[in-house]
């Protein structure tokens, strides 16, 4: 029976709520199709949620690529849901409203799959308000084959574990590819009748070696508390589950028309991915590590998107994103190439990732060409040249210092800088160096301008040991002496007279970043301490107006009581290289001997080694491209954007 909508219900309500234009859909380039669009052919319904308010989620250019990817096929239908607020969850229990789409305003309940894109563990709690709103047993094993298929992905996907006991299945790496692959199965399974009921339908997905099914694998645990292996109970189940990588990026032009949202929103811009991956080969960053290889989309590709994404959107800025968006091997050409074809408009060009090393001023000023001319971010991450050593951000003081000469110089008033605190072998002084840096950076940006008014905005985030980096077996900070550092730090700068007004401070207490800590490297038992957190209240753990560091604390030592196992055993104790990780089953193409003996470089007490970006240097052996079948696709192809016809 066609699913009948809840707006009718639900606009009644919508004046008692605030930001109710977050539920109400219709945005330019949405989708909504017939429940049964087509006759003849099995239907496969997709519910796709980011697991934040609409505001954060509407413009994840992961969850509108596979939006649109799933949309262009027969049969097959996606629309998207979003975390609502309390104040909406309340209405929604005291009306009986289920989670519903912001497409069609269906409920998630009567869907096919729920697919969750988790960008941060912070959004775990969301995903269980969601759940218990849709009528969707909070755990797996309670659910019938009338139940949606819960399907993580993204970053956190990469260590489901914590989450192992509520997502049915998991997807590991790039998915556009491998959302349409799950789809045909669904489609076979549920055209056949339904054979087996649910377990079949996973076991189906689990047998690929590309979909993970934590219910197929046991855990055994040591008497330590460590885990001692995971291991498949059934037959047919892979040992190991691999990451999926899509190549040539120039075939998957998407999102082609962006959504265009109704309300405000973190960012209001078409976002074109110009490469995906990097191999700077930063010790920190899982973003990094788990996207290998490099695979560049080509100049005229990057043209054709641009082109097609504000003629159907009409939005007037355009991000041109990667994890390094100057490392293009084109970005010249590319910046030069769209600046030509829209000067004269009122499109302007950003590139919000760069990295200090790879910046010049023919870059920048081509970027702004049409007259915008924002702040420059540069993210040297640690604040002495020995910390950069360790993490493997080859960027000197000097480096930077004539970048932002440079840039103040031409014109720029405001100059942002990006730091971490609490990363490995990191000592006070470390941390002192950043201001001393920061008052450097003032300094140099008044001899070359010749003004008073330069600003210089540090803004300062705690470490997170991430899995599949090299410091993954990294003690994690604890938030007290973090504080404390940044307190002595702010203090030092503010009480400086002859630079402290021109630099501003940002950071948020360190305490968020324990919780990060314990769910991005936790294991399937810290899934009770999700659940108790959710039960006694907690909602948007990523917003420093809901989050409650107290409930997960006690959340911790109530549900892990009677573990060998505690706050602190999952964040600020370092692992040894024989311990079984909670991910080592799950593959992200990576050596797991190699990131160990990167982890070892970092510490080299006679200084930490180098690894070089194997774009440009012979392969490093990471694993990534035997491992995968895969290899870096860049240019240069020698191309050119010519500029548009005048009409």
């Amino acid at each position: 029976m066609p699913v009948q909508s809840v707006f009718a219900r639900l606009e009644p309500l919508l004046s008692g709520v605030s930001k109710p234009i977050q539920y109400v859909g219709g945005e330019l380039n949405s989708v909504v199709k017939d429940w049964d669009a087509s006759e003849g052919s099995t239907m496969v319904r997709w519910a796709l949620m980011y697991p934040d308010a609409y505001e954060v989620g509407l413009p994840n250019q992961g969850l509108q690529i596979l939006y649109e990817v799933l949309n262009e096929r027969e049969a097959t239908l996606a629309e998207r849901t979003y975390a609502v607020f309390p104040d909406m969850e309340q209405v929604m229990r005291d009306h009986g409203i289920p989670q519903f789409t912001v497409d069609g305003h269906r409920p998630v309940g009567d869907f096919d799959l729920l697919g969750v894109s988790f960008a941060t563990e912070l959004g775990y709690t969301n995903l269980l308000t969601a759940l218990d709103l849709a009528g969707i047993p909070l755990h797996s094993a309670h659910r019938t084959d009338d139940d949606p298929l819960v399907v993580a992905g993204g970053h956190a996907a990469f260590n489901p574990e914590p989450v192992a006991d509520f997502v049915d299945a998991a997807v590991l790496g790039d998915g556009e590819e491998v959302v349409l692959a799950i789809t045909e199965v669904v489609r076979e399974w549920k055209s056949e009748g339904r054979p087996g009921g649910r377990d079949e339908l996973l076991l189906r997905l689990a047998a690929s070696g590309g979909v993970y099914v934590p219910r197929f694998y046991d855990v055994e645990y040591l008497p330590d508390g460590g885990i001692r292996a995971v291991v498949p109970n059934r037959p047919g189940v892979p040992w190991r589950v691999h990451k999926h990588t899509v190549m040539d990026l120039d075939s998957w032009p998407y999102p082609k028309a962006p959504l265009v949202p109704l309300a405000e929103t973190v960012h209001e811009r078409y976002s074109v991915e110009i490469f995906r991956g990097c191999t700077r080969g930063c010790r920190f960053c899982q973003a990094g590590m788990i996207t290998r290889p490099v695979r560049e989309r080509s100049i005229t590709a990057i043209g054709d998107m641009v082109e097609n994404g504000i003629k159907s959107s009409g939005l007037d800025e355009v991000g041109l994103l990667s994890l390094s968006s100057a490392d293009h091997s084109e970005i010249g050409e590319v910046a030069k190439g769209l600046a030509d074809r829209y000067e004269g408009t009122n499109v302007s060009l950003s590139l919000p990732s760069t990295r200090v090393d790879a910046f010049n001023i023919t870059l920048a000023n081509e970027l702004s060409r049409n007259g915008r001319r924002s702040g420059l971010t540069f993210a040297p991450e640690g604040g002495s040249e020995r910390m950069r050593k360790v993490i493997n951000k080859m960027v000197t003081e000097d480096d930077l210092i004539q970048t932002v000469a440079a840039a103040y110089s031409h014109g720029w008033r405001q100059v942002k800088l990006y730091f971490m605190c609490g990363l490995p072998t990191e000592t006070d002084d470390d941390v002192m160096q950043i201001g001393e840096l920061a008052k450097r950076v003032i300094q140099t940006g008044r001899e070359v301008s010749g003004r008073r008014d330069i600003r210089c905005t540090v803004s300062i985030g705690g470490f997170v040991p991430k899995p599949h980096t090299p410091f993954q077996w990294a003690e994690q900070l604890d938030h007290e002496t973090t504080d404390a550092r940044l307190a002595r730090l702010r203090e030092s700068v503010r009480s400086d007279r002859q630079y402290g007004r021109a630099i501003g401070f940002r950071y948020h207490d360190g305490r968020p970043g324990t919780i990060e800590g314990l769910l991005s490297r936790g294991d399937r038992r810290v899934g009770r301490v999700i659940e108790s957190v959710w039960r006694s209240g907690g909602r948007f753990d990523g917003w420093s107006e809901h989050f409650s560091y107290d409930r997960w604390a006690q959340a911790c030592a109530t549900e892990l009581a009677d573990e060998p196992v505690g706050l602190d055993w999952y964040t600020t104790r370092e692992r040894g290289v024989d311990e079984v990780l909670p991910w080592d089953h799950l593959d992200a193409g990576l050596d797991r001997e190699w990131l160990w003996e990167d982890w070892q470089d970092a510490l080299d007490p006679d200084g930490a080694r180098e690894v070089e970006d194997c774009r440009w240097t012979p392969c490093y052996d990471c694993g990534v491209c035997p491992e995968m079948g895969t290899e870096i696709q860049m240019g240069p192809t020698g191309k050119q954007l010519l500029p548009l016809s005048v009409v």
